[in-house]
């Protein structure tokens, strides 16, 4: 292994046991193909699976390896009109496994997630039956301080692009505190306990994915 390779692996040995002692299933995996054969292994057949707004998710591959076949898969994108849309937000509370990134993860465990519309850190609070996460290591800060400064001025520029929302981040790259009605920082969920056993699991790998 490289030594960020191995710099990758053993902080991710030291954040799932900091995971663990918060509620929550850590795991690693070197790359994104393991991981997602991890993640596949973990979802039964016949299991309703959904997810939120992820770079991440799409990146590793996980979204094109399930097969329709052997889950019944919620895939908003698919939507015909707005009403399908919004009725497809709604299901997604009830699935079993509800597939999202965080925007960054502490040191200690913490999970940092800033969110626009809401959906995903609703979904993350309390809903599906099983919280599946995919976390490159570029996500990991020290602090919760610091880990709210990376969404405000790394992911949150980066998506508001990535999306055409009319933010001051969007034009400078560096987070204005805005009040725009495009804003996608509206709501800000820190999970630092998880109260339902084996519901949070979190894959991180040895990758940058994602912002």
């Amino acid at each position: 292994m490289t030594p960020v390779q191995t710099y990758y692996e053993t902080l991710a040995c030291s954040i799932i046991k900091k995971l663990e002692k918060r509620g929550m299933e850590g795991y690693y995996c070197p790359d994104s193909k393991s991981a997602v054969e991890m993640a596949l292994s973990m979802m039964p057949e016949g299991s309703t699976i959904t997810w939120g707004g992820s770079v991440t998710i799409a990146e590793t591959g996980l979204v094109a390896a399930l097969d329709p076949d052997r889950y019944h898969i919620l895939d908003r994108e698919k939507a015909k009109t707005p009403e399908e849309r919004k009725e497809c937000y709604r299901q997604a509370f009830g699935a079993d496994y509800f597939l999202m990134s965080t925007n960054a993860i502490t040191k200690d465990g913490e999970l940092v997630n800033i969110d626009g519309t809401g959906n995903r850190v609703a979904a993350l609070s309390y809903g599906p039956e099983h919280i599946l996460m995919m976390v490159g290591m570029n996500k990991v800060e020290p602090d919760l301080q610091a880990a709210i400064n990376r969404v405000h001025n790394t992911a949150a520029p980066a998506n508001a692009i990535r999306i055409g929302m009319n933010t001051p981040c969007s034009k400078t790259g560096s987070c204005a505190d805005c009040l725009s009605p495009d804003c996608i920082c509206a709501h800000t969920l820190i999970t630092r306990f998880n109260r339902f056993p084996g519901r949070i699991k979190v894959i991180l790998i040895g990758e940058t994915l994602g912002y």
